[in-house]
């Protein structure tokens, strides 16, 4: 089955949101068979900032869905928005 990457930028709940803390709990608690694979902080407007999460997962029926709910589920992430969707590159030997 192919995977996909997933582009995700997380907006944070309120102005004090940790957004490194944010990314730790975001690792470990992705449903099973999902990755955060890279994340990078962003700033936005007047000291907030947003993580951006580049997250793998299988192309399978529902689980882009799956992932937003889990990350939606997560205290600290407010909005969040699909940037891009793509396949995993295969690494050639």
């Amino acid at each position: 089955m192919a995977r996909l990457v997933a582009r995700i930028k997380i907006l944070p709940e309120d102005s004090e949101t940790d957004m490194g803390s944010l990314a730790n709990v975001l690792k470990s608690n992705v449903p099973e068979g999902m990755e955060l694979k890279a994340h990078a902080i962003e700033p936005i407007a007047f000291g907030l900032n947003a993580l951006v999460g580049d997250f793998l997962l299988d192309d399978a029926e529902g689980e882009m869905e799956k992932l937003e709910e889990s990350i939606k589920k997560i205290d600290g992430a407010g909005e969040i928005q699909v940037i891009n969707i793509s396949r995993q590159s295969v690494k050639m030997k």
